[in-house]
């Protein structure tokens, strides 16, 4: 393998990291700014106020987008390293 094919593969690997975290982390943005926003009209500052929806959020995202991320880890498997195996 050349240079520029490890770098093309990190690069393809690296984006397939990205798009498979996207759901979690925006599900825990979201409910974090949601639950900030209560907090800060309503004046209460408990801090397991933003811990325990934030977790539970971000379970239901991850079983729900499950097969989405098998999908993504398959297709860089089947599309990049089986190649790369293979000769």
């Amino acid at each position: 393998m050349s240079e520029g094919e490890v770098f093309e593969v990190l690069r393809a690997h690296l984006w397939g990291a990205v798009l498979m975290g996207l759901p979690i982390l925006a599900a825990a943005l979201i409910v974090g700014f949601i639950i900030g926003l209560l907090q800060a009209l309503t004046s209460i500052q408990e801090m397991t106020l933003t811990f325990i929806p934030k977790v539970l959020a971000v379970v239901v995202v991850f079983f729900l987008s499950l097969g989405y991320m098998t999908r993504i880890c398959l297709d860089l498997f089947n599309n990049w390293v089986l190649p790369i195996i293979a000769g």
